[in-house]
This record gives structure tokens, C-alpha cells and sequence, in this order.
């Protein structure tokens, strides 16, 4: 009998063959007369062996990668002996890369089929729920609170707080909304989860809101991730049927029900008050706080606003106990984190952690350098507003605070690799230039300050001598300060950590000395 296969549907995967590989597949096996049954899976985030077939076998699944069409032939050739084909891989959960990882999150990633609500409820799925439902709004809103479960996309303020402030509000409308607009550079994971396991965000947000009292809910998915909108609105759809949303969620005797909301390609719509005046179908600009909306957000009622991942933890925390969470992690930083790599990297995927392993740890044993295999420069964490970290920073944990400490900030966890061909003072330009297209044009220090910030720094370049250049350090520095402490949101006042940090440790690209950058 031959073994079933499993190869994934992840928007990646697909991207360099992976239809291709199932087209293949399909036609050799019926030319062969084989009985095949192959299953399209989600990602496991191993991206760099993508397209990925994975094999049953007594001892685990089995892997080859990555694959081309071409490779078929020989991989069915090779199923009696697998370990004989040169693509193969061995069991792909012993990979160190994937072995090593502690996937809360992912857990699922790469083993079960995306609208599969089976394979879901096989694999733990709507048991947080479940639970949710047995013991009530206020315990619910204690359990997130006591997990110390903090926002995943990049401010890391603690989920509870939200969840209690809201819950305590009083108004005849509430709403839960998914920030799902993931536009930073080198970030996947929302999308990885969306595709691949859209039941858990799913059973999140159904959390979320019979623990505050919403009834309805919006995810706001980025325009460019057409594959994860198509896949939303089926699981909502099945979902929906099973009882997991519309007027009695999960047995509950409580409503709850959302849909999705695709954005227009603003960068500025995933800072939470933007994204909810383009809900409401105004153009996207930053609010200023307070009211916070968690009292007075969408159409000015109070509102919950969590991305991706971190509605996507509720799920576990309530199914084992806060804990069971709190049991990951260091210091306020708990739980896990899905990093994500990208960039020169020579292994670029995804890698659940639990807070604490070191910049030096993801980059180069998970990572393995770079891909050009030149020395490592730097890495941005954080995304295109986020630091660039020098190789001597390398040691630092991966935590909110010690990151902090040293200039610089997690994000939503996308870690971009550069080598020693990058030249910083381009980047320094590059962050700049986009923070002034990307403005919304709200604030003065963001608006103009971005563009004065791009002009600074050609004059610094092209400066003919030493006083010059001195003299324009000076005034990017002052810039910079106004950037971040008058922005009225993020992007203004976090576009001065990739210039800081690339004057600070790369002063040579600017035709600088050490000493000039650290005055």
C-alpha cells in the first residue's frame, strides 16, 4: 500500500513549486497505477527546503526537499527505500532546526490541513473554547491576564489590561478586531497562521469576544495576501455551520460573528487607530490618545484590538492554564515568539521560541549565516523602523526589555540579515525615504521631519570635507530626536532607531570616524 503523502498549500511553498510538484505527483501516480493520497498541509516554516514532501512511515513522517517537478519520478522510484534518494531528508520533526524549536503557536504548522475542521479539533483545537465557555467572562479575562501574555505585534503592552478594560466598559456595541496587516519587512507569520491554521485565530477572537461582550468582529488582512483572505472567509464559513460563530458560539447561549476586511496597501493601517478609520471606509490617519479604543475605537465604541498572533495564543492559554504559558519565557517577556528570517540567510523560515535565546542563536546555528556566505554586517529586528543590531550585539536575549536596553526593539519578531556588502547609509537614507512616503500626514515632526531627514543625509554623504559632515551629524541627530519623541504614532517616532543604530555602529558608510558618530 503506498504511504500517504503531504505536501504544503502555504502561498511560499506554491511560489516555487509546489503545484507544480502536486501536478506531478498526480500524473506519475496515475500513470503508474499507484493509489496515491496526497493531502495539502500547511507550512512547517522550513522554508529554505521548500517545496517540502513529507512521507508516512512507522517511525514519523519522512521528508524530501526541496523539490522540483522534475524530482518526482525519482522520489516515487525511491519510496520503498526513501533514505536512498538523494533529496531526502529523514524524519522531518528529528530536523535540528525544526527539533529544537517549542511551537505553541505553530504547533499545528506543516501536520494538518487548513480547512480540515477535523484535523483542527484532532489536534486540540476549539478546546480553549470550550473552557472559555465553563468558566465564564471574568475568569477568562483573569486567565489572559495572569498568562502575561503581551501584544505580538510590536508594542508589547499586556493583553489583560485590554481585555479588562473593555470588558468593563459598558455600551450597547463592542467590537473585537484582528490587525492582520502585516507589512514589515522580512514578517510572514501572520500569514503563515491565516493560510495555514485559520481556526485558531478564529476560536481566538470567539474567545475574545464572549469575555468582553463583543458580538462582532473584523479581521484587516493586507491587500497583498489574496491566498489568506480566500482562506479566512472559507473557515468562517465552515465555522460558522459547525457553531463556533452566530448566535449561540460554541453552546455559549452568546453571539458572536466577524468577517474579513481587506486593506488598500497603507503601511500606516497597521498602527491600530489608522486601521480603524479605514474600517470604517475613511482614509487611514492616526488618532491621537487618548480616548484609547478600548473605550472609544471603531465608530467610537469600545474596541479590542490585538493582531494575529497574539489572538492566536488565547486559544492554548485557555485550554492549559495561564501557567502552563507563563512557564515560557523571561523576565515580562513570556510565552513564545514566532521569529521569522529573512534576508541574506541561508536557512530563512520560521522558528517558535520561547524569550531568551540569543540574537546569535537565531541567526547563526538556526539561521546558518548568511546565504552569500560573507560576514554577517548586521540585523534588522523589528522590521524596516527597527534597529540594525551589529554582530558584537549578537549576544543579547530576545526580550522586550533587554532589547530596549540596548537601543533597539523586537516588533513583531522579523529578523532581516544583511552581509558586509550592505552599506548602511543607504539603509539609514532608505528608512527615512519611506517613513515620507508612508506618513499619513497628521503630524508635523513625521510629514516634514521625514523628508528634511532624507535631504540631511545626501548633504552628509556628499559633503567635500570633514566640518561638513560634522556639521550635518549634528542636525541628524537633532532630527532624529524630534522624530521620535513629537511623532504623534511609531512611524514617525521609531524611524530614528535604523539611522541611530547605522550611524552608531556602521559610522564608515557615512564616511565618518567612530568618534564623530557616538558624539
Amino acid at each position: 500500500m503506498m504511504p500517504s503523502l503531504y505536501l504544503p498549500s502555504d502561498s511560499l511553498a506554491r511560489a516555487v513549486g509546489a503545484d507544480e510538484v502536486a501536478v506531478a505527483l498526480i500524473t506519475q501516480a496515475r500513470e503508474r497505477n499507484l493509489p496515491l493520497e496526497l493531502q495539502r498541509t500547511s507550512s512547517r516554516g522550513l522554508y529554505w527546503l521548500e517545496p517540502l514532501l513529507e512521507m508516512d512511515s512507522p517511525q514519523g513522517r519522512i521528508g524530501f526537499g526541496p523539490l522540483t517537478a522534475a524530482d518526482v519520478p525519482s522520489v516515487l522510484d525511491a519510496l520503498g527505500e526513501p533514505s536512498a534518494h538523494p533529496l531526502a531528508l529523514g524524519l522531518v520533526e528529528e530536523l535540528p532546526y525544526l527539533k529544537t524549536q517549542q511551537r505553541l503557536l505553530f504547533a499545528r504548522a506543516g501536520i494538518t490541513r487548513p480547512l480540515s475542521l477535523d484535523d483542527y479539533r484532532e489536534h486540540g483545537g476549539f478546546e480553549g473554547l470550550k473552557r472559555a465557555v465553563t468558566i465564564g467572562g471574568e475568569q477568562t479575562a483573569t486567565e489572559v491576564f495572569d498568562s502575561g501574555l503581551r501584544g505580538r505585534g510590536g508594542a508589547a503592552f499586556p493583553a489583560g489590561i485590554k481585555w479588562r478594560t473593555v470588558r468593563a466598559t459598558q455600551a450597547a456595541q463592542k467590537y473585537i478586531v484582528c490587525n492582520a496587516d502585516e507589512g514589515d519587512s522580512g514578517t510572514f507569520a501572520d500569514r503563515m497562521l491565516m493560510e495555514g491554521d485559520p481556526f485558531l485565530l478564529i476560536e481566538g477572537m470567539a474567545i475574545a469576544g464572549l469575555c468582553v461582550g463583543a458580538t462582532y468582529g473584523y479581521i484587516y488582512v493586507r491587500s497583498e495576501y489574496p491566498d489568506a483572505v480566500a482562506t479566512l472567509r472559507a473557515a468562517l464559513n465552515i465555522a460558522r455551520t459547525a457553531g463556533y460563530l452566530g448566535s449561540n458560539v460554541g453552546g455559549s447561549g452568546q453571539a458572536f460573528d466577524m468577517e474579513v476586511r481587506v486593506g488598500a496597501g497603507a503601511y500606516i493601517c497597521g498602527e491600530e487607530t489608522a486601521l480603524l478609520d479605514s474600517l470604517e471606509g475613511k482614509r487611514g490617519i492616526v488618532r491621537a490618545k487618548p480616548p484609547i479604543p478600548a473605550l472609544k475605537g471603531l465608530f467610537g465604541l469600545p474596541t479590542l484590538v490585538h493582531n494575529v498572533l497574539t489572538l492566536a495564543s488565547v486559544p492554548l492559554i485557555l485550554a492549559k492554564g495561564a501557567q502552563f504559558y507563563r512557564d515560557y519565557g523571561m523576565g515580562r517577556s513570556l510565552g513564545t515568539m514566532p521569529f521569522q528570517l529573512a534576508g541574506n540567510i541561508r536557512h530563512g523560515g520560521l522558528v517558535e521560541r520561547a524569550f531568551g535565546l540569543t540574537l546569535r542563536e537565531l541567526v547563526e546555528d538556526y539561521g546558518g549565516g548568511t546565504a552569500s556566505g560573507r560576514p554577517l554586517k548586521a540585523a534588522q529586528v523589528g522590521g524596516p523602523l527597527g534597529a540594525w543590531v551589529p554582530p558584537a550585539q549578537f549576544d543579547t536575549p530576545l526580550d522586550y526589555e533587554a532589547f530596549a536596553a540596548i537601543g533597539a526593539m523586537l516588533g513583531h519578531g522579523g529578523v532581516v540579515v544583511a552581509d558586509d556588502s550592505l552599506d548602511m547609509a543607504h539603509m539609514a537614507r532608505f528608512a527615512m525615504q519611506f517613513c515620507a512616503e508612508e506618513s499619513c500626514g497628521k503630524c508635523t515632526p513625521c510629514r516634514i521631519g521625514s523628508t528634511r531627514g532624507v535631504e540631511v543625509i545626501d548633504r552628509l554623504l556628499a559633503a567635500p570635507d570633514q566640518s561638513g559632515r560634522d556639521e550635518q551629524v549634528i542636525i541628524l541627530k537633532d532630527l532624529c530626536d524630534t522624530l521620535q519623541y513629537g511623532s504623534l504614532c511609531a512611524l514617525g517616532g521609531m524611524v530614528s532607531f535604523p539611522v541611530a543604530s547605522a550611524l552608531k555602529h556602521f559610522p564608515a558608510d557615512f564616511g565618518l570616524q567612530p568618534s564623530e558618530a557616538e558624539q
